[in-house]
């Protein structure tokens, strides 16, 4: 069993689809109530996505595949980056953490809204070894009201300039092309599949 490391249905639905793995169970931390939240306490993407990678395959005696991502706008010395979940506050949600970076933006022009997203993904072992990692990044613009319905947390402000169109306007299939974490997952599903292949051997 693969098991992702977050609690946040969405997110887990979205990388479950994007992995294309067949034959494979592919749970959620949401699976596991005793999961306890690993504190996220690195400096950078890469940092924190080892910390939950490692720290839930421990907790829970399963193989993790773990991502760290955010938003990282230019204009803003790229905030909001690690916090983006918490831009807004500890217990902020998507619609507040939109509000903040659309404040924050008012007086910023079209183009000097340049921002990326990026994706971490690192892969541990049932004791919490790390042993694959993957970077993706997604290059486009902040517009300046919410645009489209679909995705989650800042899809609907984040614009694909080649397309003219927020993640939130351009659906999953279109959105998991392009986006960070399709571009991660792309790098690191050859080594899903090789080391599972390889555990099913033993």
């Amino acid at each position: 069993m693969l098991v992702l490391g977050t609690f946040n249905r969405k997110k887990g639905e979205e990388l479950a689809g994007l992995l294309e793995l067949p034959g494979m169970r592919i749970g959620t931390l949401a699976d596991f109530p005793g999961a306890q939240p690993v504190e996220e306490d690195g400096q950078t993407f890469a940092e924190n996505a080892r910390l939950k990678a490692a720290g839930y395959a421990r907790q829970i005696g399963q193989w993790v595949l773990a991502d760290d991502s955010g938003l990282v706008v230019d204009a803003l010395q790229g905030r909001p980056g690690v916090q983006s979940a918490r831009y807004a506050g500890p217990t902020a949600d998507d619609a507040a953490n939109r509000r903040k970076l659309l404040a924050e933006l008012a007086d910023v022009p079209l183009e000097k809204r340049t921002a990326r997203f990026e994706c971490h993904l690192t892969l541990a072992n049932p004791e919490g070894v790390i042993r694959a990692e993957a970077v993706g990044r997604c290059r486009g613009r902040i517009t300046f009201a919410e645009r489209g319905g679909q995705g989650f947390g800042y899809d609907p402000l984040f614009e694909i300039l080649e397309y003219h169109r927020t993640f939130g306007e351009l659906g999953p299939v279109a959105k998991g092309r392009l986006s960070h974490r399709g571009r991660a997952i792309e790098q690191i599903r050859p080594v899903l599949l090789r080391i599972f292949a390889e555990q099913k051997a033993i």
